[in-house]
């Protein structure tokens, strides 16, 4: 009998865990050190200081992370990144490299046993691997091969159904256009992607509402807005860049409301490494009112501030709420206002877990803001009711006028670098038909119109055998997923499974009958096509289209572009089939940026405009103070609030990133802003429920959650006592994602509620 964890599961083995106080300051001198050393730890020092240079300047390279907007007019010359930023070039650009001699001497179930730090900084994989049926290593293979098996599989198929083709958020516009075409072209909608298990819910709760499915303001709105507040968000870690923006808000006269479960260092106060006067002083207090809302009770914050709100401006004669805008601009007021006035601001503050001073503290800031913007991030989208918790966000807007103007308005906060430009062109397996016309006009196709599968969805086909080939264009899919056994046994089920890395990850070592590894070119690497180098386009979080261009050499001559790896594949794919030259948009990007022009309106001039150096705004009706819905009004909706009852012995967990790790990518053990050493099988819990239990710090214990029947067990992980709201757990994913149930998600967005997960403990 083999002790050996499943492939699918991190190793249970700990390293030395070490506690420390939490801190109360982000960034500063440490932040610096600890980007230097992931640099000349593992990338070549002449391209890290080359590389560093260019990263988020104009014309240079976008980061890989995450999707915070580059400031226009005042970017540094000698770093316009922040720590993680370089991390994550640290991670692609790494100096070594694996290929057949690697995956000859490590096994798949050897490689199963490593933490997947370990196996992220194994090398960036050189060539293309393929492992045939019931074989154990990975071996090499051809492109022309690979081609063949992937194109032979797919043809076999009963019917284009019972394909999958997933896609991650660091695709570019390019490969992102040239790939939902290929999808599309072969006959199926099932294009499920990262969006699906982040922020979907943003996305259905702005179109139900404001008519668009992005955020609505600017840089400049951030930092002269009079009010921020900022749910469900750790920007210190997640976008360290944002601080930056903070800093300006603050330093405008602005104010900062953080609501979140933790006490975040990033939102507390924030040392500038680019300005001397503050790493000397101290740095910028940042947050004015922390709100410790306790997990999935922002629904009952926000109506418990609204109503009061409501109430304040009946006793001030309609002062305070926009009427003039309520009147004008929105529909749905009198319903909202009806559910509003049958809560009980006492009720409605237990079940947000926050005390009552507090939440009067922040009415009263809001009651006097002129202009307010809301940002939030995965703690307020990733709920079975995720969708409700944005749509509350605009209720609350509306009642303020604000969204629209300047200084006011809606920020989803995007994780990942392009995955809202992903969906602009095409990612999505619920088209829209104006879109899929498009297509069947500029492109002689017959796209197909019945909505595809979701990630949640896609897992269950998969396991119902409903799906035989699995495609994904980057990302680590079983890694991100909820549920991740039944994950794994899903793509065990498949024939094929492929992946498009430029990493080892866990996902290549749970695989189909067989199994292939595409090596791609990395975003800080020069794409030499036919027609000379090539650049690509990438959308951040404020709808702004930018180039990036690599300047390192490729670490190997086997690698490929994503768009030469999608373009060489439908080649093969579609034959005789194919309606357009995929070979000459492989060798010049300028052809495929023309077919989205061609296909998306809003892209109109798009090789022109992106050559500037800024880039180009994506329009948006409300920039004309329009609302792009169908009746030309903003929407209040009526949201419940949710029960979230828990029995004796349970307690509601959720899972949070380290600040050494960017999704679910390893940087290192480290969490330093939250005082973890050297440990990431950790759970943070409260130090009186701790005492409850009798329980100490470092004790070993096993998280369990049994949702619809099921048996989820998460091993020993260790206690961290923590400032968390009682009856609270946090842990890091994708350790913790073996809890999160399939069937735990939002009905309309489908994305999976990774922020509450009701659990048991026992001692391990």
């Amino acid at each position: 009998m083999s002790d050996q964890k499943p492939k699918h599961e991190t190793p249970t083995a700990h390293t030395g865990l070490k506690i420390k106080a939490p801190k109360a300051k982000a960034a500063g001198i440490p932040g610096i050190a600890k980007a230097v050393g992931q640099a000349n730890r593992y990338m070549k020092t002449g391209q890290a200081i080359k590389l560093s240079l260019k990263l988020n300047q104009k014309g240079g390279v976008d980061c890989p992370g995450c999707a915070w907007p580059d400031p226009d007019d005042d970017r540094s010359r000698l770093g316009e990144y922040c720590e993680n930023g370089m991390k994550a070039i640290a991670e692609e650009a790494q100096k070594t490299t694996i290929g057949r001699d690697f995956f000859a001497q490590n096994s798949v179930a050897e490689l199963g046993d490593w933490s997947d730090f370990k196996l992220g900084k194994s090398g960036r994989i050189a060539e293309p691997m393929v492992l045939e049926a019931g074989a154990t290593h990975y071996t090499p293979i051809s492109w022309k091969e690979a081609n063949a098996m992937i194109a032979g599989e797919l043809k076999a198929l009963k019917n284009p159904d019972e394909a999958v083709f997933y896609t991650s958020g660091r695709t570019s516009n390019e490969a992102a256009f040239m790939y939902q075409l290929m999808v599309r072209s072969f006959g199926t909608n099932n294009m499920p992607d990262c969006s699906n298990m982040c922020h979907e819910s943003s996305g259905h709760g702005l179109n139900n509402t404001i008519g668009i499915g992005k955020g609505t303001v600017s840089l400049e709105d951030i930092h002269n807005s009079d009010l921020l507040l900022i749910i469900g968000q750790n920007p210190g870690t997640n976008h360290p860049r944002m601080l930056s923006s903070l800093e300006k808000c603050k330093e405008n006269g602005g104010k900062i409301i953080t609501i979140n479960p933790l006490r975040e260092a990033g939102l507390v106060n924030f040392i500038n490494p680019q300005r001397l006067g503050k790493v000397l002083g101290g740095g910028t207090p940042l947050t004015d009112l922390h709100l410790p809302v306790a997990l999935n009770g922002d629904v009952a914050l926000l109506k418990a501030i609204m109503l009061r709100i409501w109430h304040q401006d009946r006793e001030q004669g309609g002062s305070i709420l926009d009427w003039d805008f309520i009147s004008e601009k929105t529909a749905g007021y009198e319903a909202f206002v009806e559910d509003l006035r049958r809560q009980d601001f006492t009720d409605l503050a237990t079940a947000s877990g926050v005390p009552r001073a507090q939440i009067l503290t922040a009415v009263d800031m809001i009651r006097k803001a002129k202009s307010v913007i809301i940002c939030w991030a995965m703690g307020v989208t990733q709920h079975e009711n995720g969708v409700a918790n944005v749509q509350e966000i605009v209720n609350l807007l509306l009642m303020k006028g604000a969204i629209g103007k300047p200084g006011s308005g809606v920020c989803p906060v995007r994780g990942h670098s392009n995955v809202q430009g992903n969906r602009t062109v095409g990612i999505w397996e619920a088209p829209h038909d104006a879109f899929l016309d498009k297509l069947a006009t500029n492109f002689g196709i017959n796209p197909p119109r019945k909505h595809g599968y979701s990630t949640v969805e896609a897992i269950h086909a998969m396991n119902r055998g409903k799906v035989n080939v699995f495609f994904a264009l980057g990302g680590n899919f079983l890694s991100a997923a909820p549920d991740t056994a039944y994950t794994a046994t899903g793509l065990e089920r498949c024939q094929l499974t492929v992946h498009v890395s430029t990493k080892l990850n866990r996902s290549h070592l749970v695989t189909g009958k067989r199994a292939l590894i595409l090596p791609c070119l990395g975003r800080t690497e020069i794409d030499l096509q036919d027609q000379g180098e090539q650049f690509v386009t990438v959308e951040n979080s404020m709808s702004i289209v930018h180039r990036s261009k690599g300047v390192l050499p490729p670490c190997s001559e086997h690698l490929r572009s994503e768009p030469a790896i999608i373009g060489t594949l439908a080649a093969a794919l579609l034959g005789d089939q194919a309606t357009v030259s995929w070979q000459e948009w492989v060798g010049d990007y300028d052809l495929v940026r023309e077919a989205i022009e061609k296909t998306i309106p809003e892209f109109a001039g798009y090789n022109e405009k992106v050559r500037h150096d800024f880039g180009f705004y994506l329009p948006n009706g409300l920039q004309n103070g329009q609302f792009p819905t169908s009746d030309g009004k903003a929407h209040f909706t009526v949201n419940k609030v949710p029960t979230n009852q828990l029995n004796e012995g349970e307690y509601q967990l959720m899972t949070i990133r380290s600040h050494d790790q960017f999704n679910t990518t390893i940087y290192g053990l480290d969490d330093r802003y939250r005082g973890v050493k050297n440990e990431r099988r950790v759970v943070f819990m409260h130090p009186e429920d701790m005492k409850a239990r009798g329980w100490q710090a470092k004790q070993a214990i096993n998280l369990i959650n049994e949702h619809g029947g099921t048996r989820r067990v998460a091993e020993s992980f260790l206690l961290v006592p923590y400032d968390i709201p009682r009856n609270c757990l946090a842990a890091y994913f994708p350790e913790a994602n073996v809890l999160v149930p399939i069937d735990s998600f939002d009905d309309r967005s489908k994305t999976p509620a990774s922020k509450r997960i009701v659990v048991r403990l026992e001692e391990a």
